[in-house]
């Protein structure tokens, strides 16, 4: 064989081995992204987890059934208030909270969770009274 067919052959691989080298850093550079945005997305569900936890254990103790929370503790102490079974929106206005609908959602989902803590009863659809305490 001739010199320049020899060169010529290895400058053939040479340019194949070169563009298989370039579509390899780019899909290695692709994956690097996917996986930091990944990690990322991790890290962040960690995070959450992490804060959802921590305010469950801030919430209620695991003992004891007593409110820690100052909201909690609010909405019991109205309720203790009051003489007759209060809704959420009248729950919002006892506590000078404005009764827009994200506010009395809140204050009904306060008042479910501590339905489901057996302190609130709720006897009709959206009424909630106060359990007297047991002695």
């Amino acid at each position: 064989m001739h010199l320049d067919t020899l060169l010529g052959l290895i400058g053939e691989r040479e340019t194949t081995a070169a563009a298989t080298a370039g579509r390899l850093r780019e899909q290695i550079s692709l994956l690097t992204a996917e996986l930091t945005r990944i990690d990322r997305a991790l890290a962040d569900l960690a995070t959450t987890r992490t804060t959802l936890r921590d305010l469950a254990a801030t919430e209620f103790t695991a003992e004891d059934p007593t409110i820690v929370s100052a909201a909690y503790q609010q909405i019991l102490a109205v309720l203790g208030e009051a003489s007759a079974g209060m809704r959420a929106k009248d729950v919002c206005l006892a506590l000078g909270i404005e009764p827009l609908p994200k506010h009395v959602e809140g204050a009904r989902a306060k008042l479910k969770r501590l339905v489901t803590r057996e302190l609130v009863t709720e006897e009709k659809p959206g009424v909630f009274t106060l359990i007297p305490k047991r002695t």
